[in-house]
């Protein structure tokens, strides 16, 4: 039923997605829709919350658990590579999060930005630990590189936009572009621990 109900609204939106087209795609009834999900509000809002748990569960299993030997770039360049093979293999999914729930009211809109904390979160961690590992510098905070994580993390949803419109884009096309264009930041936040030139 919750692959139906996103192949829908991913493709029709929240608005113009009607439960009796879910339904049939689902090959249940309507009132069975109905019984197990409220509203066409409560079916999307679950549609939402599994998308969400999906792809942040793919990003950290792309990036792997910290293992002494194991760069962060490298980390991080699995993680962006599985971002971007989740967002291509799920288009509706990648739809009903970065379209639709953003612009379909604030309780969906709620789930999507918690999300997006999580990932940022994540991220932020990786370039920490790898700037203090190579500074033994334990006083580098979250802080200090919370600004370069949400910019990656914004890039990846818009290139993720672009990759999946463009044909024959691959995931490892995709994350290398962006490693491309944010490594040369992170890389220098890494050497010099935060301490390069302020503005």
């Amino acid at each position: 039923m919750l692959d139906a109900a996103v192949r829908v609204f991913g493709r029709r939106g929240y608005r113009a997605a009607s439960m009796e087209e879910i339904a049939e795609l689902a090959g249940v009834s309507k009132p069975l829709v109905y019984l197990y999900l409220n509203s066409k509000e409560d079916l999307f809002a679950a549609c939402v919350r599994r998308e969400a748990v999906a792809l942040t569960a793919a990003v950290r299993a792309g990036a792997g658990d910290p293992e002494p030997d194991v760069p962060v770039d490298r980390r991080l360049w699995a993680g962006l590579t599985a971002f971007f093979a989740h967002t291509a293999d799920n288009p509706d999914g990648w739809a009903v999060l970065h379209r639709q729930a953003r612009t379909s009211g604030e309780p969906f809109a709620a789930e999507v930005a918690a999300m997006r904390e999580e990932i940022t979160g994540f991220v932020t961690s990786l370039i920490v630990t790898a700037a203090r590992e190579a500074h033994q510098d334990p006083a580098l905070t979250a802080r200090d590189v919370a600004g370069l994580a949400h910019a990656l993390v914004g890039a990846a949803e818009s290139l993720a936009d672009w990759a999946n419109t463009t044909p024959d884009v691959t995931a490892r096309e995709a994350a290398r572009t962006l490693m491309r264009f944010a490594w040369s930041g992170l890389g220098t936040l890494v050497r010099d621990g935060g301490r390069g030139p302020r503005g």
